[in-house]
């Protein structure tokens, strides 16, 4: 009590004779801002913790202020060990964090999806074609080395396309949903996440309409939250 008192008495005249600018009781209030403020570094570190292990293994995500997008990554060549995944952290900090981790796991998810080795008609066509072409231009058949480099264009094009389809769009988007019910979220919410994450994203770039491929995505994300009750048609979610 007498503390009380003499603390009430005396700092009124401690600061008429020591005066202290008033912007220093504020410091407490500017240090914890500067914990909040998003460095690429910190995001970088806590996005990899969101990811699965695979993810850690196989992507690298590197900032890149230059670029227009929020975020992107490039379909990846066989001979890359990781693959890279671009953003800017200017615009990514714009988005809150439900959709940052939904849409670094979609795009995550994405890509360690595509498998260069796995055994199907294409990626042997192109094999073929890759090993018959440099077969051919080893004995010197020009005409043989040009069908086979066509070969092996025609089914790495096919492949890209497969990967590019509404199908495995939709299929990211719903394995980031199932990473996501690992990391605390529910179903409902994460895919709710990924919605707003798709339309926000299209805003920050200051592109007027979702294309094709967002607006069937974001139709199924729809459903899965429970905000609508249509679905995508299977003859589309095939394109």
């Amino acid at each position: 009590m007498r503390i009380a008192i003499w603390a009430k008495d005396t700092l009124p005249l401690l600061a008429v004779f020591f005066p202290f600018p008033s912007s220093l009781f504020f410091l407490p209030s500017y240090f914890f801002l500067l914990l909040k403020i998003m460095t690429p570094e910190r995001e970088i570190t806590r996005l990899l913790d969101v990811m699965p292990a695979s993810g850690r293994m196989m992507t690298k995500i590197i900032s890149k202020p230059q670029q227009a997008t929020v975020i992107d990554c490039n379909f990846p060549n066989p001979f890359e060990r990781e693959r890279a995944i671009y953003i800017n952290f200017d615009l990514w900090q714009q988005l809150s964090k439900p959709q940052r981790d939904l849409l670094m796991l979609r795009n995550v998810s994405w890509l360690i999806s595509i498998r260069w080795l796995k055994p199907d008609l294409y990626q042997g066509i192109a094999l073929i074609g890759i090993f018959g072409g440099i077969f051919e231009g080893v004995q010197g058949d020009i005409i043989g080395t040009l069908v086979a480099g066509g070969l092996s264009t025609i089914a790495l094009t096919k492949i890209w396309q497969s990967y590019r389809s509404s199908q495995r769009e939709l299929e990211a988007d719903e394995a980031a949903i199932k990473i996501a019910l690992r990391r605390g979220y529910n179903e409902p919410q994460a895919a709710e996440s990924l919605l707003e994450a798709i339309e926000k994203v299209a805003q920050i770039e200051g592109r007027l309409s979702l294309n094709f491929t967002e607006l069937i995505r974001a139709q199924n994300l729809r459903a899965i939250a429970g905000i609508s009750p249509l679905g995508v048609p299977d003859k589309i979610k095939k394109e």
